[in-house]
């Protein structure tokens, strides 16, 4: 389950950063990001007792626009594609079924929570989006997108000016500790009164 807005943020016992940040890398890490899709997928496909999982997500995948975003990550997780056989959506750059799944995922619902900046549930969507298909991004946005998740999971949002300008000091010293401490930094600057 993701952290409540307002959460202290948590280290990981694996990785030593901060939980969900070091996905893709550190397994545990990894899990959590999953498990963010994973849980609203199980709550939401028990209401279809006695349906086929993969016919349900194919139906879920044919009308993202009405449902929200984890369902249909999830939903996309439960389909072979046809053209690479990865998991739809998150097969290599040259899939062009991939890549036409991937971009509709964009149209389904996305609904802040109570008390986060409006927003800040595409941020989290897309930093997951990002984390969960590293293959397709570079190594600095792959980066900077993990290292700001766990401040979005609970609630934070930077502003475009802020975001672009730790993005573009994290792709001029890609170092991994640098970039930790220039979005801790950012954090510490936002928990401030």
């Amino acid at each position: 389950m993701r952290p409540a807005v307002g959460a202290a943020l948590l280290r990981c016992d694996e990785c030593g950063g901060y939980e969900y940040g070091g996905a893709p890398d550190c397994r545990r890490c990894r899990l959590l990001v999953d498990d963010i899709i994973e849980d609203e997928w199980y709550h939401f496909f028990s209401q279809w007792q006695g349906e086929d999982e993969r016919d349900v997500a194919r139906l879920i995948a044919a009308e993202p626009d009405r449902h929200d975003w984890r369902i249909v990550d999830a939903a996309l997780d439960r389909i072979v594609c046809d053209e690479c056989g990865s998991r739809l959506s998150r097969g290599p750059m040259n899939c062009s079924a991939c890549n036409l799944a991937h971009g509709f995922r964009y149209a389904a619902i996305e609904s802040d929570r109570p008390g986060v900046p409006p927003g800040n549930e595409h941020a989290i969507r897309v930093n997951i989006s990002v984390v969960r298909r590293p293959q397709l991004t570079s190594a600095q946005e792959l980066l900077a997108r993990r290292l700001f998740l766990p401040a979005l999971l609970v609630g934070f949002l930077p502003t475009t000016a802020q975001a672009q300008r730790i993005s573009t000091m994290i792709k001029s010293d890609p170092a991994p500790q640098q970039a930790s401490a220039l979005v801790d930094d950012w954090f510490r600057n936002q928990r401030k009164p």
